[in-house]
């Protein structure tokens, strides 16, 4: 029994292979849009792509880039069957091909709600990412000289200064890296020679950040040196006071600003999937009801179209067979024919078991 049988008329069969042909054309527009949003979500990731520790978080907006284009050319071939399949006879140039269309198209459909899955859970991955890459990058912001991390203190600077964040997970990720450059320090001061002796490492370490932790919002003068030491500040106290630096670490805060982008791109690809499967759906309504058409042999008829010719488990068990049959066959050939190297039996030409006709006797007379 078919599967949501519907009955078409020839009114009908036109006016829907007509709406199908504007559908493949918006969804050309939709491709469009799946190229455009995975190149936004490349660039913003390639913007703090420094910053970033695995390269695989790229994997989404590669995806995304992929399927826009694919689907601008299916949905532009989509359109142009739609538009022949209004007659008869240009349908028959493709009669044998929409049925690998549609099944493509539905592989492609499906990629499109992977591409959006991959939006929602690909969290994780940014931030581990985002810890591991900011917890490099806090180490080498003190390295101004170096080629190749000169930038780092103005990307870091910048970035703290936009996201309102200080640190990896908070401010007090700067006690424990060295973030001066050891030409900035007074070597003949005995309290930086204390310091640097202090630490295993010989790393001048402090309770202090970079300008770019302060709060603009705070009333006070910023404090970003001796953070935990109450008397070198007049009325402060540490453990009380609410500090005029940045709490939040930018980690977090990055994380929430892609997990926003990727939520919202997500969703819009979910629209996009969920439009992608509607149109494939009518295509195949319409295939069907013009394969039966042709059968009828009348093109004014009605005709019959369905999503699946027989029930979901009747389909599955006779793909599942014709597989199975496949198979067998490949065995059977690949033992009975001449193709194995192993078998070198040669073959009669007589008989379909190769079994010789008997002779008849022929018996002399001599004449008596």
């Amino acid at each position: 029994m078919a599967v949501l049988k519907v009955k078409f008329t020839k009114n009908k069969r036109d006016k829907l292979a007509q709406v199908l042909w504007i559908l493949n054309w918006i969804s050309v527009v939709t491709g469009i849009i799946l190229f455009s949003l995975g190149l936004f979500l490349k660039i913003e990731i390639r913007k703090r792509n420094e910053l970033m520790a695995n390269q695989e978080v790229h994997s989404v907006p590669n995806m995304l880039i992929a399927v826009g284009v694919i689907a601008c050319g299916i949905n532009f071939l989509g359109g142009k069957i739609c538009y022949d399949c209004s007659d008869t006879n240009k349908f028959h140039r493709w009669k044998l091909f929409m049925l690998p269309y549609i099944i493509c198209t539905f592989f492609f459909t499906f990629c499109i709600l992977v591409g959006a899955l991959m939006c929602y859970t690909m969290r994780n991955d940014l931030e581990e990412s985002l810890y591991l890459g900011l917890k490099e990058a806090l180490k080498f912001y003190k390295d101004t000289d170096t080629p190749g991390r000169c930038f780092l203190k103005r990307t870091i600077d910048m970035l703290q200064i936009e996201f309102q964040c200080c640190g990896n997970n908070g401010f007090r990720d700067w006690f424990e890296i060295q973030w001066i450059s050891m030409r900035y320090l007074d070597m003949s001061n005995k309290e930086v020679q204390d310091r640097l002796k202090s630490n295993v490492d010989g790393k001048y370490l402090m309770d202090g950040v970079p300008f770019s932790c302060c709060n603009i919002n705070s009333p006070r003068p910023c404090i970003q040196n001796q953070l935990t030491n109450n008397s070198a500040h007049y009325n402060y106290n540490f453990q009380s006071e609410e500090l005029n630096v940045w709490r939040k670490g930018c980690r977090k805060a990055l994380l929430e600003y892609y997990t926003q982008i990727m939520q919202s791109i997500g969703f819009t690809v979910l629209i996009i999937w969920l439009f992608e499967l509607s149109v494939l759906t009518g295509v195949r309504y319409l295939q069907t009801a013009m394969e039966n058409v042709l059968q009828q042999g009348d093109p004014d008829s009605e005709s019959d179209g369905w999503l699946l010719e027989n029930s979901f488990v009747e389909t599955a068990r006779s793909n599942l067979n014709i597989i199975k049959n496949l198979g067998k066959s490949n065995q059977i050939n690949a033992i009975s024919g001449n193709e194995d190297p192993n078998m070198d039996i040669p073959t009669a030409d007589y008989g379909p078991d190769n079994v010789p006709p008997k002779q008849i006797p022929i018996v002399s007379q001599t004449p008596s």
